[in-house]
């Protein structure tokens, strides 16, 4: 008597994602497949933060106070734990439509626009949706096959349309969008702190240091030092720019693909939570689109 085994595979949306991405720990990490200035970017975050633990910490924490170290490792772990979050979260990826789903659209699209004639272009496929009592213009994308939501963008680099969509942002290695907006903002707000403390505290150690030896003496046996202090005053200032303009944007309740495209009508006007902008950087975090959607399948 033979016995037909049913097995239940479940398929992941980000298994199925074909988006320009790469995947690990079960679909929970997600980066862009260019990580090179990623990996810049913990080269020079590791690399300034231990040589100012190796030398000038242990300097300072007998000169100064012992809590100068324990501060600097506060902003420094907390400042890695931004950044990863950053990069190995899932910005807001919307999942392309289905063949079937994308083949109704099409329907759905010259049902309403009528069949064109050989040779002209075709009209712009928007369809008008009511939020809040006005109307707002969804965009279709020709990528994805879906009608884009509102502040919603389709990524060239990474081939995603993504929720709220900021930048693409090569040194976190990912896009910045609705599920990871709160942990840029704070990674580059806890940078800017980091570096003002890295780099006046080498400023504190150059010259206690002169004190006793000399300036060019202290130059000579502290070339990491100088080495601290130029990659924290060329970082400095785009760093606290960058931060600044964040801050503003957070203010505005804007992002900068809205910003850089200069928009007339910005869509973000419409909603509740628009007159309460730290609620983009306190609101719980949404579900995952690219992870927690399953489908399923029988196998026999």
């Amino acid at each position: 008597m033979s016995v037909m085994v049913v097995r239940k595979k479940v398929t992941r949306k980000w298994e199925k994602l074909p988006g320009r991405n790469t995947f690990c720990c079960d679909g929970r990490v997600m980066m862009a497949r260019q990580k090179g200035i990623f990996y810049l970017t913990l080269f020079l975050i590791l690399g300034t933060c231990t040589l100012f633990f190796a030398f000038e910490c242990r300097y300072l924490a007998v000169q100064l106070s012992p809590a100068i170290p324990v501060f600097a490792a506060m902003l420094f772990l907390f400042s890695m734990a931004t950044l990863l979050r950053t990069s190995f979260s899932d910005p807001g990826v919307i999942p392309r439509a289905l063949p079937d789903e994308a083949a109704f659209i099409e329907m759905e699209i010259e049902a309403t626009n009528g069949a064109v004639p050989q040779g002209q272009r075709p009209p712009p496929r928007i369809k008008n949706f009511q939020i809040n009592n006005q109307i707002v213009k969804l965009k279709y994308c020709y990528t994805c096959k879906i009608f884009r939501p509102p502040r919603a963008s389709h990524c060239s680099i990474c081939d995603n349309c993504v929720e709220r969509f900021d930048h693409h942002c090569p040194w976190v290695g990912n896009c910045v969008g609705k599920r990871n907006y709160r942990y840029f903002y704070l990674f580059i707000l806890s940078l800017s702190l980091l570096t003002i403390y890295v780099f006046a505290f080498n400023i504190v150690y150059v010259a206690l240091k002169s004190l006793k030896i000399g300036f060019l003496e202290t130059l000579k046996e502290t070339p990491g030092t100088v080495l601290e202090v130029l990659i924290c005053f060329f970082t400095l200032w785009s760093v606290v720019g960058l931060t600044g303009f964040h801050t503003f944007l957070v203010a505005l309740n804007q992002t900068t693909n809205e910003d850089v495209s200069q928009l007339s009508f910005s869509p973000h006007q419409i909603f509740s939570f628009s007159q309460k902008p730290i609620l983009i950087l306190l609101a719980r975090e949404p579900v995952s689109r690219a992870w927690k959607i399953e489908v399923s399948r029988n196998l026999v």
